[in-house]
């Protein structure tokens, strides 16, 4: 590896050191940059051949160098001669201008090191191309040592040699004098160019008179680069020291064979012994064998051995080899049409291009792209004349690779996509978007193609818009989507919508159909669907392709529409399209199909989603009824005591109060009351313990029945009213040592199954339910209604009093008589719901006294708290926050029926039983 790359930094540097001595100090690189040595050419291939570019313009250019060092072994006199030969050639060929001469973009420039001079692009010689590589980089470079050349660039080369020939002749009076292999210059488009006019001669006479010309005698001392090639000079100029335009004929008679024989010539000639070896020509050249011509092509022998006659007259000229049956090939032709184009008018180039597919496909590719695609392309000036280029640089595309189409055609095309007249050349463009849209970089894409075929859409044309609708599904995997949704969709809109011809309308509605797959659902339901509602048109075509859109997007697996949009505006505006008069009976039996399959599955969703709602629902209230039967499992039934100090929990301690059955109260709220998702590990270990205690409650033997004895109650009916309305005056100057804040409890309920938390100062938690299945804690001391939150904000916006009230000072009247006050000014805060109950009607009167306590229930001792039933509270009367209008979710009929039982004093209550009657009849 390492001898590899060393081998290559050598060549390298050599071939820079070659370049940098070639030129160094020469005026030519003062405006050129010289680059890598690509050929060798001229007279005794002596003229090395650079491409370079120049630095102003960055054209490319050939740069020709002669290296003095090649001539060090000549004598001073003989140097200046080979020095002086070559000056000749190339200023005479500068002084020339024609097609088939090379063109020379600079001239010769001389420093003390080397000759230079600058022409148009070239390729090679062709002595180069066939096989004769003096003076060639080493090692030769592979399109040189691997260039072959067709039948096709055989024929055009030689019939261009011929018109420059003909040029000399006629036009400038002048003989070559060194036509050969090494002369003829291939430039970069392939085309045969004669140089090297080191020997030529001029006419002595007049231009208006019959030439003549004047050669020099043959001296075979003089250094080889001072004589012409003597296997290409004719037999005259030898041994009769004379020669005219028929001298130069014969050359190119043993340029056709060379060119057909690797490079060949007719005779090999003895340079040492020129004369003799020419004598033994004459001899040959007068009886040529069949074989020495076999290789040429059997259309062309006889005019070759014409021109390699002995008698000059006998040969054709220029003018004449020019119009011989071998050169009538039609790619030949084709080439040489190309060269005049600059002297067609329009017409006669419409002609020819219309004319050139066929012609195309015959030609070798090597030809087609790198001679007939620049004169194609360099046309792309003339506006006129890109509708009849652009099909012939398309079909060239398409036999162009991928990185051929990059370099050497898209270039010359992107200008093109922005032309928008004539209108043929978006319609040409249309028809092969598939080449261009495989060929070309996205990069490009995305800047040129994209946006012609968007000024398609929106085209004058109704044959321009059609066929851009119809292949814009062909290519839309290809469109980026925000190109898609804000630059292709709103001009199909804007087409469909604006245009009043019928095809472009229904293409429109097709094209967005096919494209729908690579849209996203929101964008077709929200920009698609709404738009399908403002066509004006009821034709059928239209209707269908409405129809289809509606159908395609609810069908596609990626998009669907929701069951909302199907009801609230697909469904009517698909019904309100069926019954159009324009449909016939197929027509609006697919409308009606797909119409059934909207409802179909609409239903079977709606269903389905109430089915699911309906198992939640019944689910939720059989775990409810699970949990409430679990929580009267562990409760105990609960003594007269207990319900009179629920009563006192109610209406502020007073004993004398209306009962309430605090058990049914409790189951019935209980269902709405929710599970807490998760605990904490005290509660845990509080709802463990009580368990614990319930599983031996239930193990325990019935308990002996004691007498207890009752607990004394005053004879006296507690005023309710007066009470309420006491504790309401009194409630700016309650306040808790605690420092803690109530909430309301308007249609709350006291949740029973939860386990009571950490408290402070022997205090519970209690889990109150707001209505809205979210679990609050509440404080309690005892069986007391002190209560707080546990934690800010946990009621979610219920008003709580700014001081707490005192519910002990209810039950300082408990012993003192009062008659029963007026309540009438109440009877507004109920619903009117009911039967209307005044409130002097709800006055307490004296029940039957109470039966005694349970006895088991003092084993628990009062510092322990047990469960409590869920029992519902209602405060009345409050203000800031406690009345029913301050609570929007209040509502009289969550409270159960108080029964009247024996847990209330029968000395203390002594109204009549149709208290009871008036409390269901209000509270439902």
């Amino acid at each position: 590896m390492e001898s590899m790359l060393n081998k290559l930094k050598s060549t390298v540097t050599k071939v820079t050191a070659d370049v940098t001595s070639a030129v160094m100090g020469n005026p030519v690189t003062r405006e050129f940059e010289v680059g890598r040595h690509i050929a060798s050419g001229g007279p005794g291939m002596s003229w090395r051949i650079y491409n370079g570019t120049k630095k102003s313009t960055k054209q490319e250019v050939a740069v020709f160098v002669f290296d003095k060092k090649i001539i060090d072994r000549y004598q001073k006199f003989e140097k200046d001669q080979i020095i002086d030969s070559l000056k000749k050639g190339v200023q005479q060929l500068t002084r020339l201008r024609h097609p088939r001469l090379l063109t020379v973009q600079h001239p010769l420039e001389e420093s003390r090191d080397c000759l230079a001079f600058c022409t148009e692009p070239v390729f090679a010689s062709l002595a180069n191309v066939l096989g004769q590589w003096d003076n060639l980089p080493s090692p030769v470079p592979t399109d040189i040592k691997e260039y072959k050349l067709y039948d096709v660039e055989t024929k055009y080369g030689l019939l261009q040699v011929s018109e420059g020939l003909s040029f000399l002749h006629s036009g400038v009076k002048m003989v070559h004098g060194n036509l050969c292999a090494e002369n003829i210059i291939l430039n970069k488009s392939g085309a045969w160019k004669i140089m090297g006019f080191d020997f030529s001669i001029s006419s002595s006479n007049p231009s208006d008179a019959e030439p003549k010309y004047v050669c020099k005698e043959w001296d075979p001392n003089l250094p080889p680069l001072c004589l012409a090639n003597p296997e290409y000079v004719a037999p005259e100029y030898i041994l009769s020291v004379s020669c005219d335009a028929a001298s130069d004929m014969y050359s190119l008679g043993v340029l056709i064979h060379a060119v057909f024989n690797e490079g060949k010539p007719v005779f090999q000639v003895n340079k040492q012994d020129i004369f003799k070896s020419f004598s033994r020509q004459l001899d040959q050249l007068s009886h040529l064998s069949p074989g020495l011509l076999s290789q040429i092509p059997e259309e062309v022998r006889e005019h070759v051995k014409m021109l390699l006659s002995l008698t000059s007259n006998v040969r054709p000229d220029a003018d004449q080899m020019t119009k011989i049956p071998f050169f009538d090939d039609v790619g030949a032709m084709t080439l040489q049409y190309f060269d005049s184009l600059f002297q067609r008018d329009n017409l006669q180039k419409s002609q020819f291009y219309k004319s050139l597919p066929k012609v195309l496909p015959k030609l070798p590719k090597r030809v087609v792209v790198y001679r007939i695609l620049p004169a194609l392309t360099s046309e792309f000036v003339n506006p006129d004349m890109v509708p009849f280029i652009l099909p012939n640089v398309l079909l060239i595309a398409e036999e162009c690779t991928k990185e051929e189409y990059v370099r050497l055609v898209l270039p010359d095309l992107t200008p093109v996509f922005k032309q928008q007249e004539p209108v043929q050349i978006l319609l040409i463009f249309l028809q092969k978007m598939d080449l261009l849209l495989t060929k070309t970089p996205p990069e490009d894409i995305k800047n040129s193609v994209l946006p012609m075929v968007y000024r398609a859409v929106e085209a004058p044309s109704i044959q321009i818009q059609e066929l851009c609708l119809n292949i814009i599904p062909t290519f839309a995997n290809l469109i980026e989507y925000p190109s898609m949704k804000n630059a292709l969709i709103p001009r199909i809109k804007s087409a469909c919508l604006q245009t009043s011809s019928l095809a472009v309308r229904v293409n429109s509605l097709v094209c967005l159909g096919k494209i729908l797959e690579y849209l996203d659902k929101w964008f077709v339901i929200d920009e698609i669907l709404p738009f399908l509602q403002q066509i004006p048109s009821r034709e059928p075509a239209v209707l269908m392709g409405i129809l289809g859109i509606y159908k395609c997007t609810f069908t596609h697996k990626k998009l669907g529409i929701p069951k909302e949009h199907l009801a609230g505006k697909s469904l009517p505006h698909l019904v309100s399209l069926s019954i159009d008069n324009n449909l016939n009976l197929s027509q609006f039996t697919s409308f009606m199909a797909v119409i059934r399959e909207m409802m179909n599955r609409m239903e079977a969703e709606h269903k389905t989603k109430l089915e699911q709602l309906h198992i939640m629902q019944e689910q939720q209230r059989s775990l409810n009824i699970n949990q409430m039967n679990q929580s009267e499992e562990t409760k105990n039934t609960p003594s007269p005591a207990t319900q009179v100090r629920d009563i006192d929990e109610i209406f502020g301690g007073s004993s004398g109060s209306a009962g309430v059955n605090g058990k049914e109260n409790g189951s019935s709220s209980t269902i709405s009351q929710p599970s807490r998702v998760s605990l904490t590990l005290e509660e845990k270990q509080r709802l463990a313990k009580e368990q614990e205690q319930a599983a031996k409650l239930r193990s325990q033997q019935p308990l002996a029945p004691q007498s207890v004895k009752p607990a004394t109650m005053t004879p006296q009916a507690k005023d309710l009213t007066s009470s309420l309305l006491n504790n309401m005056t009194s409630l700016k100057n309650l306040s808790l040592n605690s420092g803690t804040r109530t909430m309301p409890m308007q249609g709350g309920t006291i949740s029973s199954t939860l386990p009571a938390g950490p408290t402070m100062g022997g205090m519970g938690t209690m889990g109150v339910s707001n209505g809205f299945n979210s679990p609050m804690g509440f404080q309690t001391g005892g069986m007391g209604m002190c209560m707080r939150p546990a934690a800010p904000g946990l009621y979610g916006g219920m008003a709580t009093t700014t001081s707490t009230p005192n519910f002990s000072a209810l039950t300082q009247n408990q012993n003192q008589p009062s008659k029963p006050n007026d309540m009438s000014a109440l009877d507004s805060l109920f619903t009117s719901s009911k039967p209307k109950v005044s409130m002097n009607q709800m006055a307490p009167k004296p029940a039957p006294v109470a039966t005694a306590p349970s006895p088991w229930l003092n084993q628990f001792g009062t510092g322990q708290t047990a469960p409590m039933q869920a029992t519902p509270m209602g405060m009345t009367g409050v203000q800031g926050g406690f009345g029913m209008q301050a609570n929007p979710f209040f509502n009289p009929q969550n409270f159960s029926q108080p029964v009247a039982s024996s847990t209330i004093n029968a000395g203390v209550m002594k109204q009549s039983a149709s208290v009871n009657n008036d409390l269901k009849d209000l509270f439902g």
